[in-house]
């Protein structure tokens, strides 16, 4: 008889893939597989070759890069002494999540896809590459892709005698179960990150360090529109290095009103203690929990209660609703025939989980705590581009954050999670510790000193030059040229002061585009093309790197095509000639962006 065991995989950077893998799992339970659903890296990957079914979720991260829970397994899937039939018995899908308004969509699950088959794998349907850019988002392409995948594994792998599909009307076990404490007024412990600031391991997610802020200063004019923050941390003593180009990732937290709502919204007491019960041998503890935890710790620090929730979510929610009218709605939102209405009631407005409670106050008092896990992800870390060099600031981290805030048609403005939560803080009135690490970038800079970098930085896109350039500075090093853009210059001239004094010294050409000083626009794709000599003659003489960070909307493509007219009108290149440098470029490092949506 055919082992009827399903593994899926994924690689998820916001929680999506996620998302999607724990729904093609509860699938497999409804259609009575044994499943495993994990992340990439916390699967031994030599047990690979004894899997039967396998489906990978990935999702693609920056410039075509795995995240970051799977980027072991990259490394390891693609090497080069790998048997080209190691995987020989295996069945498989791959399904991507990504944006097609990037160059390199969903790059991970096309060549994750051609490395499967490469090592022999069967795969059961072509790769789906869900697109964030569709009208219905990426359940466009993921609906039909699982129907498929379970039309083709029930040909190999059919259902056992006696035994059909479960019906949609029958709710699956929770993930866990909670065993509350009846002494409520012992302490509870305070959890991974508190304010020890003795160092035990090396900063991680899982021991985040407690770094206290020193400043939290607004950058903007007050009166403009856009509250940016330049804000200070102390990491004394946390043994952190970083370099350019790094990035501290952030834990935030949701607001003390938020758990309040959420606590007496499900009728939940804050200060319970409870320990949590895998209920299945597979799923491990949530490894960011203390045991035991309170409610008050679980909804402040680990429940994204205002994050704009998945169809998912509406799907468990029917379930727990004692009220016909709301049962009824929330089957609509969890339908492939409501997605539209979904995201006219959800997406568009960004309505929070919280918000949604509210809407649907009786089925939210009917939701069992068992279920909360399963209903509501994990808040994620934030990523934030370093603004400082650790050889000028040697104990300190510093970060140039916009404070997330905007309006749609609701009546309360949408907020960012983490950038609402930092802007708050007041560091001079009490100490404030915030749970931070480091990890490695997407931009590399070159270590040689003559080496000049060309840097187009608008906006917080400054913040990863501004480490960059303070790290040139304290070492000797000139030949650098920022290209600032901002909207004027008297509102949102970031680190205004710093740059003009490097420029006057000689450390730094700057370059200035005030998109709103004036009645035409001037953007930094125009002052890249009145440079046009200057850039030829460092990129090609000089071998200078040129680097673009900032928002992927247009303004990466616009620079780059001032790139390549420039190749054209100072080096005499045709079209195709220049996109082959730009690529060249690209190839040898001397060529790169961190762009974010």
């Amino acid at each position: 008889m055919v082992e009827r065991k399903l593994l899926v995989l994924f690689g998820s950077q916001t929680g999506t893939a996620q998302d999607v893998a724990e729904r093609i799992g509860r699938e497999g339970i409804r259609r009575h597989f044994t499943c495993r659903v994990m992340p990439f890296d916390s699967y031994t990957i030599a047990d690979l070759i004894h899997e039967p079914l396998v489906v990978f979720v990935c999702s693609t991260t920056g410039q075509g890069e795995p995240p970051d829970n799977m980027t072991k397994f990259w490394r390891f899937i693609f090497r080069r002494n790998l048997p080209a039939a190691s995987l020989s018995l295996m069945d498989c899908g791959v399904l991507g999540l990504g944006d097609s308004s990037y160059p390199k969509f969903n790059f991970v699950a096309k060549k994750l896809s051609k490395r499967l088959i490469q090592l022999g794998s069967n795969g059961l349907l072509p790769v789906g590459l869900g697109d964030d850019q569709h009208d219905l988002g990426p359940d466009a392409v993921i609906d039909p892709w699982i129907k498929e995948f379970w039309e083709q594994a029930f040909r190999i792998y059919p259902l056992p005698p006696g035994l059909s599909v479960l019906g949609d009307d029958v709710i699956l076990p929770s993930k866990y179960s909670f065993q509350f404490e009846d002494d409520a007024a012992n302490g509870v412990s305070v959890g991974p990150c508190d304010t020890n600031r003795r160092i035990r391991c090396p900063p991680s997610q899982l021991h985040p360090f407690p770094a206290l802020m020193i400043s939290n200063g607004r950058v903007t004019d007050e009166s403009h529109f856009q509250d940016v923050r330049l804000i200070t941390f102390d990491i004394t003593g946390s043994g952190i290095e970083y370099s350019a180009g790094d990035v501290a990732m952030i834990e935030p937290r949701n607001s003390l009103d938020s758990v309040e709502q959420f606590c007496q919204l499900l009728c939940l007491d804050p200060s319970k203690k409870f320990l949590l019960k895998p209920n299945d041998s597979v799923t491990p503890l949530p490894a960011r929990l203390p045991q035991p935890c309170t409610l008050q710790y679980l909804v402040e620090r680990y429940l994204d209660i205002n994050s704009v929730p998945r169809r998912s979510f509406f799907d468990l929610l029917s379930y727990f609703s004692p009220d016909e009218m709301e049962q009824e709605k929330l089957k609509e939102f969890s339908s492939a025939e409501g997605q539209e209405e979904l995201y006219s009631y959800c997406n568009r407005l960004r309505r929070t989980t919280l918000e949604i409670l509210f809407d649907f106050p009786l089925t939210t008092a009917a939701i069992p705590p068992d279920y909360l896990f399963d209903l509501i992800p994990e808040i994620r870390p934030r990523a934030f581009s370093i603004a400082s060099s650790q050889l000028a600031h040697s104990s300190q981290i510093q970060i140039l954050m916009a404070v997330v805030r905007y309006k749609t048609k609701l009546k309360k403005p949408r907020c960012g999670l983490c950038s609402s939560w930092l802007a708050s803080q007041k560091p001079q009135q009490s100490d404030v510790y915030v749970p931070l690490w480091v990890k490695k970038g997407v931009l590399q800079f070159p270590t040689d000193t003559e080496t000049p970098v060309i840097m187009v930085g608008p906006g917080t896109g400054v913040a990863p030059f501004r480490a960059e350039i303070q790290e040139r500075v304290a070492e000797g090093k000139k030949d650098s040229y920022l290209f600032f853009g901002c909207r004027g210059k008297s509102k949102d001239f970031f680190c205004r002061e710093e740059w003009e004094e490097l420029n006057r010294k000689g450390f730094l050409t700057l370059f200035t585009a005030f998109s709103r000083d004036q009645e035409h626009k001037i953007y930094v794709q125009h002052r890249i093309k009145e440079n046009g000599p200057l850039i030829w003659d460092l990129i090609q003489k000089k071998k200078a790197y040129f680097y673009i960070a900032g928002n992927a909307k247009m303004m990466p493509a616009q620079v780059t095509d001032s790139l390549k007219a420039i190749f054209q009108s100072e080096g005499g290149l045709s079209d195709p000639e220049s996109e082959h440098l730009l690529v060249e470029l690209e190839r040898c490092r001397r060529f790169q962006t961190e762009t974010w949506s």
